[in-house]
């Protein structure tokens, strides 16, 4: 695991890398809480997300949103915070030409955010949602998406409500060709405080049997081409097309 610093639309933006081997490994971005409550890539739940990727042979990059740690910038309500999540998919896409799968994991806030980006980036095609935020934040961006995820959740959460959460899963199940998985850890709160063995056992599950599933398909070119092309031509892109964003997302309720 090294140290690594990607240039993002606010500046720097801090990250703890580590690179597989293999060139054809599929790659995980993972995303921490709220920066203003103590969210960190540091955090338990993130730091466990990390090593079970890296523990199934992923290259997995966790970042700090700007303004945590060494990344420069100040909070800015989700709409700054998903620019920082494009900047970091396009520096693991540059890094990971061959890759066989994206996928994006991310814990309360961290979940918001990144399921934001998957709703515009089709290069992204499994995830992981720990606890999302929906007691607190509008999901309204949500539209039938083809990627495949789990949702993990609390039933002693009381700053995610179970009875919210399980609103997203249906949300997300529309769309037939999309498989998600809602898994509910009975007693949890929040950050899994006495629950995090069965945490980590349904992430290394739901990896392990993805895997498996994902090596059995005929593989569909989803990732963005004209990224990769300008890449092997060395033209680089431009400012705005490094960071714009279709769609803006959604302040808090």
């Amino acid at each position: 695991m090294t140290e690594v610093i990607i240039t993002g639309p606010s500046g720097k933006i801090e990250g703890r890398y580590h690179q597989n081997k293999d060139i054809k490994a599929p790659v995980a971005l993972v995303l921490h809480p709220h920066p203003l409550h103590g969210g960190t890539m540091n955090n338990k739940i993130t730091y466990h997300l990390f090593r079970s990727f890296v523990n199934n042979g992923f290259s997995v990059l966790r970042i700090n949103f700007r303004g945590v740690g060494k990344s420069e910038g100040i909070f800015n309500d989700g709409i700054g915070e998903l620019q920082d999540v494009t900047a970091a998919l396009n520096w693991l896409h540059n890094k990971n030409m061959e890759a066989s799968n994206f996928w994006l994991a991310g814990f309360s806030f961290g979940s918001w955010v990144g399921l934001q980006a998957i709703m515009r980036r089709p290069d992204i095609e499994r995830y992981i949602l720990v606890a999302p935020p929906a007691s607190k934040y509008n999901f309204n961006f949500i539209v039938p998406c083809s990627a495949s995820g789990m949702i993990i959740q609390g039933t002693a959460d009381n700053i995610s409500l179970e009875k919210d959460t399980s609103k997203i899963a249906d949300k997300l199940n529309l769309r037939e060709e999309a498989e998600i998985k809602y898994n509910i850890v009975p007693d949890a709160d929040h950050f899994f405080t006495q629950h995090m063995s069965d945490f980590d056992n349904l992430v290394d599950e739901y990896v392990k049997e993805s895997i498996l599933e994902d090596s059995g398909k005929i593989r569909k070119v989803k990732r963005d081409r004209r990224r990769r092309r300008r890449k092997k031509k060395d033209i680089p892109l431009t400012k705005s097309e490094q960071y714009r964003s279709p769609i803006k997302p959604l302040s808090s309720l």
